[in-house]
């Protein structure tokens, strides 16, 4: 287990550590105290360790992730996991604007809130929210599942694509193209297979959204509503 305090050594050097570990690595476990929000905390990792944070970090957290499992004991700023490619990102706090932002792979799991725009462009990771979002969630989302145990808010699912958003609580309103439809067998077995993952219950009320597809391709007559 390695030890790294950020109130003594600069984060330049916790990133090139990170950056440097081979695939093979027997260090697989990095305690980082005193993140103090500072932006852009183990972005890029590219091996399969674990990295916990221990309070509050800034923009960028954890982003473009591939395999590595990392944690954050407290709040993150604009665009935790952004680009994550895959493994798992937790916030133990609420997230701000933009989390998981074109997220391609893995899970990002949020204990508490998150803000505007949560899982925008998402392109295939999975989102697990178990407060409320924002408003413009899951804008122009094109693949993936955002799972929502609280409330959305205004515009959810914008010219959405093919994500699948559940959401337990309220709506504000839908997006443009972003629609109620009847969970069915394989909505229901992707809801399961997301929570399972996040070590998470099933405990029922979800209510599906979905695109209504009439947005695929540029009409003239569909202008007012893009």
């Amino acid at each position: 287990m390695s030890y790294f305090d950020l109130a003594d050594r600069p984060l330049r050097e916790l990133n090139a550590a990170l950056h440097a570990l081979p695939v093979d690595t027997n260090d697989t476990h990095w305690n980082v105290e005193n993140p103090a929000g500072r932006h852009a905390i183990a972005c890029g990792l590219t091996v399969p360790i674990t990295v916990d944070l221990k309070g509050h970090v800034g923009y960028y957290c954890a982003g473009m992730n591939k395999d590595a499992d990392v944690t954050i004991r407290g709040n993150a700023g604009v665009g935790v996991a952004e680009n994550m490619m895959s493994g798992r990102v937790t916030v133990k706090g609420d997230a701000s604007q933009s989390a998981g932002a074109s997220g391609r792979g893995g899970l990002l799991v949020i204990e508490g809130n998150a803000a505007a725009r949560c899982g925008i462009s998402m392109k295939g990771i999975d989102i697990v929210v178990k407060g409320s979002v924002g408003p413009m969630s899951a804008f122009m989302a094109q693949k993936g599942n955002l799972v929502v145990f609280g409330d959305a808010g205004e515009a959810l699912g914008d010219s959405l694509y093919e994500a699948r958003l559940f959401v337990r609580g309220t709506v504000a309103s839908l997006g443009a193209d972003c629609v109620e439809t009847t969970m069915g067998d394989d909505d229901r077995a992707a809801l399961a297979a997301v929570l399972d993952e996040a070590g998470l219950a099933d405990p029922g009320d979800f209510r599906l959204y979905a695109s209504a597809r009439s947005l695929y391709h540029f009409k003239v007559d569909n202008l007012d509503a893009y």
